[in-house]
C-alpha cells in the first residue's frame, strides 16, 4: 500500500545516522561544515514524518480497522521535511564558514610577521658574510661539496675560484697548510673547534676559526688590520723560531756527542741523551735536576776564562767516563744569557795517532838495524831519515846528514869526495836520478863504485810524495853465497811445511829426502824412513795401509825400464778412510819426485753432493707434482665454497636468520682470504719449482695502475686514505707481464693500506728511468726497524708492527718474486716515524729476451 512506504523510509533514515550525530566532527573542525547541515536536516525530516506513524498507532489501538484523516498530505509533510533540512544544513554551514575564516585571517596575518623577521635575518646574515675582508668554507652534512661565502681579496690565479681556495697549498706558506688542512681534517672528524694564525704565500696573515653545529661545518677567513697583521706576522715568525729550535734541539739529543746549554749564571739547563749517559745519569732531565758535569772544575774554569776574551772556545781536554780517561774535541760558545757546548770523543783518534808514531819509530829503529842502506828525502827533496848502514856505506859526517841537506847537494858531495864514479855528462845523469821524484813507480840502477863495490839503487816513490833510496851491496861472491844458503833454507823449510806429503826418489830407487807430511800421511814411523831407504821396503810398509796399494806401479815408474817410466796421477784410500791424491812426476835430473795430497773431506764433500743432488732432483720432481695436484685439489674445493656461499645468501635460495646471514658472510670472506693465500703460496711454489709461465708483452702501464687502484679502492675508502698516483715521468707502455704486474701493485697497495694510519694519503709513483721503468709505493706508517727489514722478504714471517690486519706474511715475498722474473730488482727505503717505500724497478726488456719460467 502506499501509506506503507514513508514509515519505512523514516526508520531507514533515523536508523541510518543515529551513530553520526554525536560524533561532532564537523563541529570539532575535523570536517567540512555542510556535512552538519546536511545530519541536522536528516533528524528534521524524520522528525516531521513520524506524524502519520503515530496516527496510525493510536487507531489501531481502538481495534477499528480505520484511519483518522490527516490535516495535510504525505507529500506535503515530506516537501516541508526536505525544505527543512535543506535550510538547516545551509545555516550550520554558514555558521561554520564564518567561524573558520576569522580564524584563517589571525593565522595569515601572525605567519607574514614571521616570514617578515626571517628575511630581515636572512639579509642580515648575507650582509655580515658578503663583507669585503672574511670568507667563510661551509660543509653541510647532507652535501660533501664545501660552499664559499664572502669575499677575501686573495691572488688565487685559478680559473675555478672555489677549487682554487680550498687547494690551500697554492695560496698558503707550506706550514700554514699542513697546519690548516690537519686542524680542519680533526674539526670534520672529531668536532674539534680551533683558532689558527696562517700565512699566504704573499705574506698575509689571515686568522682563521673553524666552529661545527649540528648540520654545519663552518671554516672562517679573517683580513687582520695591518697593526693586527704586525702582531700576526710576529707570532708567526715566534712559531717558526720556536718550531726551529724544537728541531736544532731534537738533532742535538740524537746525536752521539755530548752537548749542553747553560744559562747566564752558568748552571745546566738543557743536555742530550750523550750527556746523560756520558754523566751515568737516568735521564737527560735527571742530570739537569742533579747538576752532574761532564768535565772537571778545572776545564770549566778554563773555558770560562777564555770566554772572557772571546765568545768561542775550542780545545782538547779530557774527562773520565766509564772509568777510563777519553779525550774530547770541545767546542763552547757564550753570549751575554747563555753558553752551548759540543763534545766529540776523539779517543779514537788519538789512540790511532799514537800508534802511529810507534810504528813510525819502530820502522825507523827495523831500518836503523839493517845492513842495507836506506835514506828517505821528502817532497822537497831533504833528507828526512838514514840509517847507520847509509851512512857506514858512504862515510859521511852525522852533522851534514842532520842537516837535511837535499838530494842532489848529497849527490854532489860524494862525487866531490870520489865516493861514486864520474859521469861523462853529470848533469843530465843526475837528472835523470832525480827523476824518480816524478814518477809513478819504482827505479832500479846499478852503481859501480871506484872501490870495486857494486850497488844496486831502488829508488820507491812514495804515495805523498818523496822517494825512499835503498843502497844494497851486491858483491858477487857475497852475492853467490847469499843465493846459495837461502836456496837451501828456503827448499828445506818450504818443504818441511808443506801440507803435501813429498818424497824423491833417485835412479836407483832410493829415498833422497821427504817431509814430515808423507810420514804422517801415510801413519809410518819416522825412523823407518831414512835417507837411502830402498822402495821395496817403503812399499811393504804402505802396502799394509792399503787395501788396493799403488806401490807397485810407484817401483815400476821408479825402477823400471823406459816404457814404464812414465808419470802417473791418481787416487786410493786407506784402511783408516783416509783417500790420498798422488802424483807421480819424473825429473830432468832422472830422480822422481811423489806428492801425496789428503782430499778425504773432498771425497766426502763429493759423496755428499752427490746424495744431495740426487735427492734434490727427487725433491724437485715431487714439488712439481705436488704443485701440478694441489692446483687443483685446492682451489676447486674452495671455488665450490664460496660458490655455494654466495647461493645460500641469494633471496632466491630461501629466507635466512640474521645469525645465519652474520655466518654465511663469515664463511665467504674467509674463503675468499684462504683462496688469496693459496693462489699466493701456489705461486711461490711455481716459482721456485722453475714453471712460472710469464707472458711477456707490451702492456700500459696508465691500465695496469687503474686495475690495481681498483682492486684497493675498498679497502682505502673504509680507512678513509686517499691514493696519488703520479705517472707523469711514466712511460706510456713498457715490455713485461701484465697480470703479475698488476699484482706486484696489488700486494704492495695492499700492505701500505695495513699500515698507513687513518686520513692519510698513499703515493704511488712510476717514472722512466735510463735503464728502465721504476714503481713506488710510499706510506706515512710507523717505518720498520733494522731487525725487521732484514726479514722482510722472507716468506710466512707476518710482522704487526702497527699493521691493521695480520696476513700469512706472503705479499712482499711475491713482490720480490715476480720483480726478479722481469729481471728486475725490489728495494725498501725506511725509518721510523718516516712511513715506507717500496721500489721496483724493471728493465726495458726483460734480460736475456722473454723469460719463460724462473730458474
Amino acid at each position: 500500500m502506499p501509506g506503507d512506504n514513508p514509515p519505512r523510509a523514516g526508520k531507514a533514515v533515523s536508523g541510518g545516522h543515529e551513530d553520526s550525530i554525536g560524533t561532532g566532527s564537523a563541529a570539532s573542525g575535523g570536517g567540512f561544515p555542510w556535512r552538519a547541515g546536511v545530519r541536522l536536516g536528516t533528524l528534521l525530516s524524520a522528525s516531521a514524518l513520524s506524524s502519520p506513524l503515530l496516527g496510525l498507532t493510536a487507531n489501531a489501538d481502538t481495534g477499528i480497522a480505520q484511519r483518522a484523516a490527516p490535516a495535510v498530505s504525505t507529500v506535503e509533510v515530506m516537501q516541508l521535511a526536505m525544505f527543512v533540512g535543506v535550510m538547516g544544513a545551509a545555516l550550520v554551514s554558514a555558521i561554520f564558514l564564518i567561524r573558520e575564516r576569522a580564524r584563517t585571517s589571525a593565522q595569515n596575518t601572525e605567519l607574514r610577521a614571521r616570514i617578515a623577521d626571517v628575511n630581515a635575518a636572512l639579509q642580515r646574515s648575507e650582509a655580515l658574510l658578503n663583507l669585503r675582508d672574511q670568507r667563510v668554507v661551509v660543509w653541510s652534512s647532507e652535501n660533501k661539496k664545501p660552499e664559499l661565502i664572502g669575499s677575501l681579496p686573495l691572488e688565487s690565479g685559478a680559473p675555478d675560484e672555489r677549487s682554487a681556495f680550498l687547494a690551500f697549498g697554492r695560496w698558503l706558506m707550506p706550514r700554514s697548510a699542513a697546519a690548516l688542512e690537519n686542524a680542519v681534517a680533526a674539526l670534520r672528524d672529531g668536532s674539534k673547534a680551533f683558532d689558527l694564525v696562517i700565512e699566504t704565500q704573499a705574506g698575509m696573515p689571515l686568522e682563521v676559526h673553524g666552529r661545527k653545529s649540528a648540520a654545519h661545518v663552518l671554516v672562517r677567513f679573517i683580513s687582520l688590520s695591518e697593526t693586527l697583521r704586525s702582531q700576526a706576522r710576529l707570532k708567526i715568525e715566534n712559531q717558526r723560531l720556536s718550531a726551529d729550535y724544537d728541531t736544532m734541539l731534537g738533532l742535538l739529543d740524537a746525536l752521539k756527542m755530548p752537548a749542553w746549554l747553560r744559562s747566564a749564571d752558568g748552571r745546566l739547563s738543557w743536555v742530550n741523551r750523550a750527556y746523560a749517559e756520558a754523566v751515568e745519569a737516568e735521564s737527560a732531565g735527571a742530570a739537569v735536576r742533579e747538576a752532574k758535569e761532564f768535565l772537571g772544575g778545572q776545564a770549566r774554569e778554563q773555558i770560562a776564562e777564555q770566554h772572557k776574551s772571546r765568545p768561542v772556545f775550542e780545545q782538547t781536554l779530557s774527562t773520565v767516563i766509564e772509568g777510563d780517561r777519553r779525550m774530547f774535541s770541545v767546542t763552547d760558545f757564550a753570549n751575554a744569557d747563555s753558553s752551548a757546548g759540543l763534545a766529540c770523543d776523539i779517543s779514537a783518534i788519538e789512540t790511532i795517532r799514537a800508534e802511529y808514531e810507534r810504528t813510525v819509530r819502530s820502522h825507523a829503529d827495523t831500518l836503523d838495524q839493517l845492513n842495507t842502506a836506506v835514506a828517505i828525502f821528502d817532497t822537497d827533496e831533504k833528507l828526512r831519515f838514514f840509517n847507520q848502514a847509509f851512512q857506514k856505506l858512504w862515510g859521511l859526517d852525522s852533522g851534514f846528514l842532520h842537516s837535511a841537506p837535499d838530494n842532489a847537494l848529497l849527490l854532489d858531495r860524494l862525487r866531490s869526495e870520489g865516493k861514486i864514479a864520474e859521469q861523462p855528462e853529470w848533469r843530465r845523469w843526475k837528472e835523470n836520478l832525480l827523476g824518480a821524484y816524478r814518477a809513478v813507480e819504482s827505479q832500479e840502477h846499478w852503481w859501480h863504485l871506484p872501490d870495486g863495490k857494486t850497488i844496486r839503487v831502488v829508488a820507491n816513490p812514495q804515495p805523498k810524495g818523496g822517494v825512499t833510496w835503498v843502497f844494497e851491496n851486491l858483491t858477487e861472491k857475497i852475492d853467490l853465497e847469499s843465493r846459495y844458503q837461502t836456496a837451501v833454507r828456503v827448499q828445506g823449510e818450504t818443504l818441511d811445511n808443506l801440507a803435501e806429503g813429498v818424497a824423491v826418489f833417485g835412479p836407483d830407487g832410493r829415498l833422497r829426502l821427504s817431509n814430515p807430511a808423507f810420514v804422517t800421511l801415510w801413519g809410518l814411523q819416522a825412523e823407518a824412513i831414512k835417507p837411502n831407504v830402498h822402495v821395496s821396503a817403503i812399499r811393504d810398509l804402505c802396502d799394509q795401509r792399503a787395501p788396493d796399494s799403488p806401490w807397485s806401479g810407484f817401483v815400476a815408474a821408479i825402477t823400471g825400464f823406459d816404457d814404464e817410466r812414465r808419470d802417473r796421477r791418481g787416487q786410493t784410500e786407506l784402511v783408516n778412510g783416509t783417500v790420498l791424491s798422488y802424483a807421480v812426476i819424473h825429473l830432468p835430473n832422472g830422480q822422481v819426485m811423489m806428492t801425496f795430497v789428503d782430499v778425504t773431506d773432498t771425497v766426502n764433500v763429493e759423496r755428499a753432493l752427490k746424495d744431495r743432488n740426487e735427492a734434490l732432483e727427487k725433491s724437485d720432481q715431487l714439488k712439481n707434482e705436488f704443485v701440478q695436484h694441489v692446483s687443483y685439489e685446492l682451489r676447486s674445493p674452495l671455488t665450490n665454497i664460496i660458490g655455494f656461499t654466495e647461493l645460500l645468501s641469494l633471496p632466491t635460495t630461501g629466507p635466512l636468520t640474521s645469525k645465519q646471514r652474520e655466518y654465511v658472510e663469515h664463511v665467504g670472506s674467509s674463503s675468499s682470504v684462504l683462496l688469496t693465500i693459496v693462489n699466493d703460496i701456489l705461486d711461490l711454489a711455481t716459482v721456485d719449482a722453475g714453471i712460472m709461465q710469464l707472458d711477456i708483452s707490451e702492456m700500459s702501464i696508465d691500465r695496469t695502475i687503474a686495475a690495481a687502484a681498483e682492486l684497493v679502492a675498498d679497502r682505502l675508502e673504509e680507512h678513509s686514505i686517499k691514493l696519488r698516483i703520479d705517472a707523469a715521468s711514466a712511460p706510456k707502455s713498457f715490455h713485461g707481464d701484465e697480470i703479475r704486474v698488476r699484482q706486484i701493485l696489488y700486494n704492495l697497495l695492499s700492505n701500505a693500506a695495513n699500515y698507513a694510519p687513518e686520513a692519510s694519503t698513499i703515493t704511488l709513483t712510476c717514472r722512466q728511468l735510463t735503464e728502465g721503468v721504476e714503481f713506488s709505493v710510499h706510506d706515512d706508517g710507523p717505518g720498520m726497524p733494522p731487525d725487521v727489514l732484514e726479514s722482510v722478504f722472507r716468506r710466512f714471517e707476518p710482522r704487526a708492527n702497527g699493521g691493521r690486519r695480520r696476513g700469512a706474511g706472503l705479499g712482499l715475498s711475491i713482490v720480490k718474486s715476480f720483480v726478479e722474473l722481469h729481471g728486475g730488482t725490489v728495494r725498501i727505503e725506511t725509518g721510523m716515524d718516516k712511513g715506507t717505500t717500496v721500489i721496483c724497478t724493471f728493465p726495458a726488456t726483460p734480460s736475456g729476451g722473454v723469460r719463460e719460467a724462473a730458474e
